[in-house]
C-alpha cells in the first residue's frame, strides 16, 4: 500500500461555455500522506472547488492522472466514480444538505441506505452520532438543532461508511465562532483517533492554521510555498 492517499499529477480541467475555453486547473500535481490534514486555500476562481471535486469522484480531469487510495480514477465512468466515492470519500459542506423532515439517525443512515448496507445500519448510525456528542439527538429534526449540531450531524453522515478521505467544503462558513471552534477541534479528534485523511477547502485563517499543511491554489495551479 502507498503512503500517498492522493495522487495526483498534471491534472488540468477545461470547461467549454460557449465558444470560450476555461481552464479551471493547469498542470496542478499534488500529494497527499494517508491520515494527513491538508487546508486548501485561494481566492475565488482560483481552482479549489475544482480541485475538490475531482479528489472527491464527482468529476474527471480533461487530462493528467490521479490516484486515490491506489486505484487510478481520472479515466472512470459515472458508476464507477459513484462506487469509488461510495466506499472511500466523505463529505462536508457549509450548507449541511440535511433532510429536513428526518431525524438525525435517519439523515446519518442515508449513505449506508444507498451503499445497500442493512446490518446493524440503525446501531452504526447511533455511534456515529454519539462519536460527535449528539447521542441524545438522535430523534431530533435540523430545525430542532443549533447551526453548530446540524453540521455535527453531517460530519456523523460523513463518516458512517468509515471513508479514506473526509473532503470538507468551507465546513464551518455558516457557523459563528464559537460554533466555529468546535468543529475545528471535532474534525481534528476524529483524524487523531481514526486516522482519516482530512482535506479542508476554507477561508478560514484559524482553521487552516490547525491543519498540518496548507496548500494554495491561484489560477489553477498550486502557489509556490513561502
Amino acid at each position: 500500500m502507498s503512503e500517498w492517499v492522493i495522487t495526483a499529477e498534471n491534472l488540468t480541467k477545461v470547461y467549454k461555455m460557449g465558444e470560450v475555453e476555461v481552464h479551471a486547473l493547469r498542470g496542478l500535481s499534488l500529494q497527499i500522506e494517508r491520515g494527513e490534514v491538508v487546508s486548501i486555500m485561494g481566492p475565488s476562481g482560483s481552482g479549489k472547488s475544482t480541485l475538490m471535486n475531482i479528489i472527491g469522484c464527482l468529476d474527471r480531469p480533461t487530462s493528467g492522472e490521479y490516484i486515490l487510495d491506489d486505484e487510478s480514477v481520472a479515466n472512470l465512468n459515472d458508476d464507477q466514480l459513484a462506487s469509488i466515492r461510495n466506499r472511500k470519500v466523505g463529505f462536508i459542506f457549509q450548507s449541511f444538505n440535511l433532510l429536513s423532515r428526518a431525524s438525525a439517525l435517519y439523515n446519518v443512515e442515508l449513505p449506508m441506505r444507498y451503499a445497500g448496507v442493512t446490518r446493524e445500519r440503525k446501531e452504526r448510525a447511533r455511534q456515529a452520532l454519539e462519536s460527535v456528542g449528539l447521542g441524545d439527538r438522535i430523534n431530533h429534526r435540523p430545525n430542532e438543532l443549533s447551526g453548530g449540531q446540524q453540521q455535527r450531524v453531517a460530519l456523523a453522515r460523513a463518516l458512517v461508511l468509515r471513508p479514506r478521505v473526509l473532503l470538507a467544503d468551507e465546513p464551518t462558513g455558516n457557523l459563528d465562532r464559537a460554533n466555529s471552534e468546535q468543529v475545528h477541534r471535532l474534525l481534528l479528534e476524529l483524524n487523531a483517533e481514526i486516522g482519516m485523511t482530512l482535506v479542508v477547502v476554507t477561508h478560514n485563517l484559524e482553521l487552516a492554521a490547525c491543519m498540518s499543511r496548507r496548500v494554495t491554489l491561484l489560477e489553477g495551479r498550486l502557489a509556490p510555498v513561502p
